[in-house]
Protein backbone atom coordinates (compact mmCIF):
# COMPACT_ATOMS: atom_id res chain seq x y z
CA UNK A 1 0.00 0.00 0.00
CA UNK A 2 1.33 3.36 -1.17
CA UNK A 3 0.28 6.68 0.97
CA UNK A 4 -1.76 7.92 -1.92
CA UNK A 5 -3.58 4.58 -1.72
CA UNK A 6 -5.06 5.43 1.86
CA UNK A 7 -8.14 7.14 1.30
CA UNK A 8 -9.10 5.37 -1.61
CA UNK A 9 -12.84 4.42 -1.56
CA UNK A 10 -13.61 5.94 2.08
CA UNK A 11 -16.31 8.90 1.39
CA UNK A 12 -17.45 11.37 3.51
CA UNK A 13 -20.81 11.66 2.23
CA UNK A 14 -20.99 7.64 1.33
CA UNK A 15 -25.10 7.48 -0.57
CA UNK A 16 -27.05 4.91 1.17
CA UNK A 17 -27.95 1.74 -0.85
CA UNK A 18 -31.25 2.56 -3.05
CA UNK A 19 -32.60 -0.75 -3.16
CA UNK A 20 -35.43 -1.88 -5.50
CA UNK A 21 -34.57 0.29 -8.50
CA UNK A 22 -34.80 -1.92 -11.16
CA UNK A 23 -31.91 -4.63 -12.65
CA UNK A 24 -29.14 -2.62 -13.65
CA UNK A 25 -28.29 -1.08 -10.04
CA UNK A 26 -28.02 -5.21 -8.62
CA UNK A 27 -30.56 -4.66 -5.72
CA UNK A 28 -33.80 -4.49 -8.04
CA UNK A 29 -36.81 -7.09 -8.02
CA UNK A 30 -36.24 -8.78 -4.89
CA UNK A 31 -34.28 -5.73 -2.97
CA UNK A 32 -31.42 -8.06 -1.80
CA UNK A 33 -33.97 -9.90 0.26
CA UNK A 34 -34.05 -13.36 -1.85
CA UNK A 35 -36.76 -15.00 -2.22
CA UNK A 36 -39.80 -15.84 0.32
CA UNK A 37 -39.38 -16.67 3.34
CA UNK A 38 -40.21 -14.82 6.38
CA UNK A 39 -37.07 -12.71 6.12
CA UNK A 40 -37.99 -11.12 2.65
CA UNK A 41 -41.18 -9.34 4.04
CA UNK A 42 -42.61 -6.42 5.47
CA UNK A 43 -41.46 -5.27 8.85
CA UNK A 44 -39.01 -8.19 9.50
CA UNK A 45 -36.32 -7.32 12.13
CA UNK A 46 -34.07 -10.26 13.22
CA UNK A 47 -33.76 -10.64 17.06
CA UNK A 48 -30.76 -9.11 18.02
CA UNK A 49 -29.52 -12.68 20.05
CA UNK A 50 -30.81 -14.76 16.96
CA UNK A 51 -27.64 -16.56 16.23
CA UNK A 52 -28.55 -17.84 12.60
CA UNK A 53 -30.71 -21.48 14.22
CA UNK A 54 -27.86 -22.41 15.96
CA UNK A 55 -28.70 -23.02 19.46
CA UNK A 56 -28.86 -19.57 21.59
CA UNK A 57 -26.07 -19.25 23.90
CA UNK A 58 -28.59 -18.36 26.76
CA UNK A 59 -30.03 -22.00 25.88
CA UNK A 60 -26.21 -23.53 25.54
CA UNK A 61 -24.84 -22.41 28.95
CA UNK A 62 -25.97 -24.63 31.55
CA UNK A 63 -27.98 -23.76 34.76
CA UNK A 64 -27.19 -24.62 38.30
CA UNK A 65 -28.45 -23.08 41.64
CA UNK A 66 -31.52 -21.03 42.45
CA UNK A 67 -32.33 -17.38 41.45
CA UNK A 68 -34.62 -15.57 43.60
CA UNK A 69 -34.25 -12.25 42.33
CA UNK A 70 -38.02 -12.11 41.94
CA UNK A 71 -38.76 -11.76 45.49
CA UNK A 72 -35.47 -10.17 46.67
CA UNK A 73 -36.22 -7.31 49.29
CA UNK A 74 -34.59 -3.87 48.73
CA UNK A 75 -34.00 -2.04 51.78
CA UNK A 76 -32.24 1.48 52.26
CA UNK A 77 -29.53 0.90 54.98
CA UNK A 78 -28.11 2.92 57.44
CA UNK A 79 -25.67 2.86 60.11
CA UNK A 80 -26.25 3.89 63.40
CA UNK A 81 -22.71 6.18 63.23
CA UNK A 82 -24.98 8.37 60.42
CA UNK A 83 -27.59 8.58 62.65
CA UNK A 84 -25.39 9.96 65.78
CA UNK A 85 -23.78 12.41 63.23
CA UNK A 86 -26.56 13.29 61.88
CA UNK A 87 -29.67 13.97 64.48
CA UNK A 88 -29.71 15.35 67.62
CA UNK A 89 -30.24 13.53 71.45
CA UNK A 90 -34.12 12.92 71.39
CA UNK A 91 -35.11 13.68 67.05
CA UNK A 92 -37.71 11.00 66.08
CA UNK A 93 -35.91 9.69 63.05
CA UNK A 94 -38.38 8.15 60.18
CA UNK A 95 -37.71 7.38 56.54
CA UNK A 96 -38.81 10.99 55.85
CA UNK A 97 -36.56 12.37 58.21
CA UNK A 98 -33.65 10.08 56.68
CA UNK A 99 -34.28 11.46 53.02
CA UNK A 100 -34.59 15.30 53.93
CA UNK A 101 -31.00 14.67 55.56
CA UNK A 102 -29.83 12.72 52.54
CA UNK A 103 -29.15 9.53 54.33
CA UNK A 104 -31.92 7.62 52.05
CA UNK A 105 -32.09 8.29 48.24
CA UNK A 106 -33.99 6.42 45.58
CA UNK A 107 -36.47 3.81 45.32
CA UNK A 108 -36.32 1.33 48.56
CA UNK A 109 -40.22 -0.75 48.14
CA UNK A 110 -39.30 -2.42 51.43
CA UNK A 111 -38.41 0.58 53.54
CA UNK A 112 -35.08 0.94 55.92
CA UNK A 113 -32.85 -1.23 57.70
CA UNK A 114 -30.70 0.17 60.59
CA UNK A 115 -27.24 -1.79 61.11
CA UNK A 116 -25.44 -1.21 64.11
CA UNK A 117 -22.27 -0.18 62.87
CA UNK A 118 -20.59 2.03 64.71
CA UNK A 119 -21.68 4.11 68.04
CA UNK A 120 -24.42 5.93 69.27
CA UNK A 121 -23.96 8.55 71.57
CA UNK A 122 -27.52 10.06 72.19
CA UNK A 123 -30.71 8.44 72.50
CA UNK A 124 -33.05 8.44 69.43
CA UNK A 125 -35.99 7.19 68.71
CA UNK A 126 -36.08 5.39 65.35
CA UNK A 127 -38.87 4.31 63.01
CA UNK A 128 -37.54 1.51 60.30
CA UNK A 129 -39.04 -1.72 59.19
CA UNK A 130 -35.86 -3.32 60.17
CA UNK A 131 -32.91 -3.67 62.83
CA UNK A 132 -29.81 -5.35 62.66
CA UNK A 133 -29.38 -7.11 66.87
CA UNK A 134 -26.61 -4.60 67.15
CA UNK A 135 -28.29 -1.60 66.36
CA UNK A 136 -31.07 -2.64 68.34
CA UNK A 137 -29.29 -3.35 71.73
CA UNK A 138 -26.93 -0.15 70.66
CA UNK A 139 -30.19 2.09 70.39
CA UNK A 140 -31.78 0.06 73.53
CA UNK A 141 -28.59 1.29 75.88
CA UNK A 142 -28.65 5.01 74.37
CA UNK A 143 -31.89 5.11 75.82
CA UNK A 144 -31.31 3.32 78.79
CA UNK A 145 -28.46 5.06 80.07
CA UNK A 146 -30.43 8.55 79.21
CA UNK A 147 -33.64 7.51 81.34
CA UNK A 148 -30.94 6.38 83.86
CA UNK A 149 -33.06 3.24 83.99
CA UNK A 150 -31.71 -0.01 82.83
CA UNK A 151 -35.05 -1.93 81.72
CA UNK A 152 -36.47 1.69 80.07
CA UNK A 153 -38.12 0.14 76.75
CA UNK A 154 -35.71 0.24 73.64
CA UNK A 155 -36.41 3.06 71.61
CA UNK A 156 -35.81 0.66 68.35
CA UNK A 157 -38.28 -1.63 69.53
CA UNK A 158 -41.09 1.25 69.86
CA UNK A 159 -41.45 0.82 65.76
CA UNK A 160 -44.49 -0.78 65.39
CA UNK A 161 -43.71 -4.19 63.10
CA UNK A 162 -46.18 -6.90 62.68
CA UNK A 163 -44.01 -10.33 62.89
CA UNK A 164 -45.59 -13.31 61.78
CA UNK A 165 -43.43 -16.45 62.95
CA UNK A 166 -44.70 -19.36 61.32
CA UNK A 167 -44.30 -22.29 63.43
CA UNK A 168 -45.06 -25.71 61.78
CA UNK A 169 -48.00 -27.62 62.57
CA UNK A 170 -48.26 -30.43 64.35
CA UNK A 171 -49.53 -33.07 62.35
CA UNK A 172 -52.17 -35.89 64.15
CA UNK A 173 -50.62 -39.20 64.02
CA UNK A 174 -52.04 -41.82 61.88
CA UNK A 175 -51.72 -45.05 62.20
CA UNK A 176 -50.25 -46.80 59.48
CA UNK A 177 -50.42 -50.86 58.19
CA UNK A 178 -46.89 -51.96 57.80
CA UNK A 179 -47.69 -53.06 54.18
CA UNK A 180 -48.11 -49.13 53.26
Amino acid sequence: MQLHDVHQGIHKRKKRKRVGRGPGSGHGKTSSKGHKGHSSRQGFKYNALFEGGQIPLARRVPKRGFVNGAFKKDFAIVNLSSLDACFEAGAVIDEAALRLRGLVKGRHDDGVKILGDGEISKPLTVHAQKFSESAAAKIAAAAAASSGSPEARPAALRVQLIRVRTEPVSQPATERSPGE
